[in-house]
């Protein structure tokens, strides 16, 4: 349609140019000899016009090739014209200098309204670039090209291409797509400021993390805004486009390459099985859940305290294309008789556990709530997946469980105590997963920087000396199922997460990648608050175990503690006060890391 409309409007724009070139050659003629010449001019132009497909053109971008055409055109419609009229009057009638003048009076008006059309595009454009965002992309490879050729196409976008900067030698000083390529990543500082970049797009969706990360942190230095492109898995399966430009995250700086997984033998351990998600609607449990999705198992059993988490994730999940069957059940754990009637209704082959409370001040503030939950809640699990025969139980935990001084962290390891005690008598295989804290995850830090930063407010930090280990909420589910495939029975598996991250610097980097500086968003320190460690630990020294058993997981060598033991001793801590409670919880969970102490039990 829109092209007929083309068509249509510049039929009639040339009809007109032809009658006015006609008119002004035959100045002083008779009028007949003005319509029949102009009549016989207009028809062979028209047939031209559409032997050189002129009219259906886009004319905002004319070419030479495009002026040549016109050209064509009108020289051909002149002496079909000639000729008509020789044959019709004879020339005696008429002088051979209107032909010429015809001719020239043609090009320029019929030319001039396509350069016309141009050069007013060209004046837009020129007025829009002035207004657009002078950006550099890093990286001229196929990703670069791909972005360039995007924006130069989208004429709504307010993206000006200015360079780029790439370490390929080869490329340095050259133009692709008539866009210079600068030099290195060494001239990075100097062409943001020579060439007054206001915006830097990462374009290398294929580079290892730790490079990415290197790049990333260098671009952030420049202080002006950094954006990167999609994943290139996503590219690739067509999930997201080059042209998706996306905000730099946190996750983009930890700069470790991801866990990689052992396909075969979690399809193997999935792959047509029923399986139990407890706490499926957190952050941890929901990202279980969709991994598990891809490995087809036959039932999902999405088991949860909230009603609104549980509902959400089951029906994300019920959107995707799958013939997995998701059933969303309301439980609290600490129901056992609720249940033990779930488990045994649908049998679950594998369990992931991941309900639990985990903010570090509110169970400080609630350590028989934490009790309740985490300790008797994962030993009601444990306890009926053993009396049904479940094949596997993988209970999340959490590197807060090492020496802890807090009352989330030592039920945490009490919990591991009561899992390994169930794998020394049971034919399930129990294991637990320890890793760090998770980056977006409900509770952590940065969905917590993130709100302050957005409401202008001082983050707050309770001591730019604390450090803690970080990894991303897919990262830890993918951990979560490899142990699961791993499990031999009594294990904690912990995940190499690399080198501590100062909770400052993870602070000053989102302030930054918000575009802002310290100075309109301070940071400011608020003290180390009740049960919290300035360093976290993933296992002690006498747990750790120098070989890993799968890339970057490793095998800690806890000391069990008897069941009997653990159980007895929380009988009387629910008898306490809370700050009793809290005292005797944390004494019992270094029970493990003090064997010679008999005042423990």
């Amino acid at each position: 349609m829109e092209i007929l409309r083309r068509v249509g409007l510049w039929s009639i724009i040339d009809t007109g140019m032809i009658w006015l070139a006609a008119a002004l050659a035959f100045y002083g003629a008779t009028s007949g000899n003005v319509i029949m010449t102009a009549i016989v001019l207009t028809v062979a132009y028209h047939v031209f016009a559409v032997t050189f497909q002129l009219q259906g053109r886009t004319w905002s971008h004319t070419s030479v090739q495009d002026l040549l055409a016109i050209v064509k055109a009108v020289s051909l419609a002149i002496a079909v014209s000639m000729i008509a009229t020789a044959v019709m009057t004879g020339l005696t009638s008429l002088e051979m200098g209107f032909f010429i003048f015809t001719f020239i009076a043609q090009l320029v008006l019929i030319g001039g309204t396509r350069l016309v059309v141009r050069l007013r595009r060209d004046y837009t454009q020129q007025k829009a670039q002035q207004q657009s965002v002078r950006t550099l992309i890093i990286g001229a490879g196929e990703a670069g090209t791909q972005l360039l050729q995007h924006l130069q196409k989208n004429t709504k976008s307010d993206v000006l291409p200015v360079g780029f900067i790439d370490d390929n030698k080869k490329k340095h000083k050259t133009r692709l797509l008539n866009v210079p390529v600068f030099g290195g990543m060494d001239k990075l500082k100097t062409v943001v400021a020579k060439a007054q970049i206001e915006q830097i797009i990462i374009a290398m969706p294929s580079m290892p993390p730790a490079t990415l990360q290197a790049i990333t942190k260098q671009a952030m230095a420049t202080k002006v805004e950094v954006k990167t492109l999609p994943e290139l898995a996503d590219i690739l399966s067509g999930k997201l486009s080059v042209s998706q430009v996306q905000e730099v995250d946190v996750e983009n700086l930890l700069g470790r390459d991801p866990v990689q997984l052992d396909l075969a033998t979690i399809a193997t351990n999935l792959t047509g099985k029923t399986v139990l998600v407890t706490g499926a609607g957190g952050s941890i449990g929901s990202e279980i859940c969709r991994q598990i999705m891809t490995f087809n198992p036959a039932r999902i059993l999405l088991l949860g305290h909230g009603e609104l988490s549980i509902y959400q994730i089951h029906r994300e999940l019920a959107q995707l294309d799958s013939d997995v069957e998701l059933l969303p059940l309301i439980v609290d754990i600490q129901d056992i008789k609720r249940l033990r009637d779930v488990m045994q209704t649908y049998q679950p082959d594998v369990i992931y556990h991941a309900a639990a409370h985990k903010h570090v001040p509110l169970m400080e503030a609630n350590p028989l709530e934490a009790v309740k939950n985490n300790v008797y809640g994962t030993r009601n699990v444990a306890q009926i997946a053993h009396e049904i025969g479940v094949k596997s139980m993988v209970m999340v935990s959490s590197d807060k469980a090492v020496n802890p001084p807090n009352v989330m962290g030592a039920t945490k390891r009490i919990a591991e105590m009561i899992i390994q005690s169930f794998d020394e008598k049971s034919n399930t295989k129990f294991v637990a997963v320890r890793f760090g804290n998770v980056l977006g995850s409900s509770g952590s830090v940065v969905p917590l920087f993130k709100e302050q930063i957005k409401k202008g407010q001082p983050i707050t930090i309770t001591d730019k000396r604390m450090t803690r280990y970080f990894m991303t909420i897919p990262e830890a589910a993918k951990l979560v199922l490899q142990a699961g495939s791993l499990a031999k029975g009594g294990e904690i598996f912990v995940l190499d997460m690399g080198k501590p991250v100062k909770i400052v610097d993870l602070a000053k980097n989102l302030i930054r990648l918000s575009g802002l500086t310290e100075n309109e968003i301070p940071i400011i320190e608020t003290g180390i608050r009740p049960g919290e460690k300035m360093y976290e630990e993933l296992l002690t020294t006498d747990e750790l175990v120098a070989e890993q058993i799968f890339p970057k997981i490793f095998v800690g060598k806890v000391t069990p503690v008897e069941e009997n033991v653990v159980l007895e001793y929380l009988q009387t801590i629910l008898q306490l006060s809370d700050q009793e409670a809290a005292q005797k919880t944390i004494k019992l969970a270094n029970a493990s890391y003090n064997q010679g102490d008999e005042q423990i039990v």
